[in-house]
């Protein structure tokens, strides 16, 4: 490439991704978070270079305890024996949140999120 005379060459504009952008990998490991609730997040806790980002701290305690509650609920539910078919329908929850969360929106479980913040987990 050839610059006219007396004029300097283009310098290449690099962009700086700031360490509070949500990135395509954050958004992948907080949709994950919610589609494995609860083992990956209790696995996320141990990879210090996962949990220190901002948008993966913010989902990581509460889709734990998602995942941990709609286990709980699921137990419950399947000694009923009518509710027992219509179980497993508890985790769609988690697909819509996992669907908000890879759009990059911080999502607030109604009264998790408010509890995991509260203790000062997330």
């Amino acid at each position: 490439m050839t610059t006219p005379a007396g004029s300097a060459p283009e310098t290449p504009k690099v962009e700086v991704v700031s360490s509070n952008e949500v990135t395509s990998d954050d958004r992948l490991w907080v949709v994950l978070c919610f589609l494995l609730a609860p083992i990956l997040p209790l696995i996320t806790l141990f990879l210090d270079n996962r949990k220190d980002r901002p948008f993966i701290k913010y989902h990581t305690i509460p889709t734990l305890i998602l995942g941990i509650v709609e286990g709980i609920f699921v137990a419950l539910l399947s000694w009923i024996p009518v509710v027992n078919c219509i179980a497993p329908f508890v985790w769609i929850i988690n697909i819509v949140y996992a669907i908000k969360a890879n759009k990059g929106v911080n999502v607030d479980i109604p009264v998790i999120t408010g509890f995991s913040k509260g203790q000062g987990w997330s």
